[in-house]
């Protein structure tokens, strides 16, 4: 398996697991200084940052992962380097895309 695949494929991986670990498939929601998190409220966010975190439920980012493994098995390494999608040099700039949230990873594959 290519650097770039095994690579998105774990941090994948990692946030389906985290969000499947929080007991609640349904979405959470911010009233005020408060964040429901379906099993249980927990108060004293800021209002903007309760939003933030509720915008971030497990729901939500199971659709993300389940995206972004559509874009990953698209765009995947083929014949001769060239990404399959669109022919372009691997690892193609969406690839290159979805892994730039994880650049702070150890590991991050450094070359491309």
């Amino acid at each position: 398996m290519d650097d770039w695949v095994a690579f998105l494929s774990a941090r994948l991986a990692e946030d389906a697991d985290l969000a499947t670990a929080c007991g609640c498939d349904g979405e959470w929601a911010a009233h005020g200084h408060t964040v429901d998190f379906c099993v249980t409220d927990l108060p004293g966010f800021v209002p903007r940052f309760a939003e933030h975190v509720a915008r971030h439920d497990p729901a939500r980012v199971l659709r993300e992962v389940a995206a972004k493994r559509r874009v990953l098995k698209r765009h995947a390494p083929g014949p001769r380097g060239a990404c399959r999608a669109d022919g372009s040099r691997w690892p193609c700039a969406e690839i290159r895309d979805l892994a730039a949230p994880f650049a702070d990873h150890p590991d991050f594959p450094r070359r491309y």
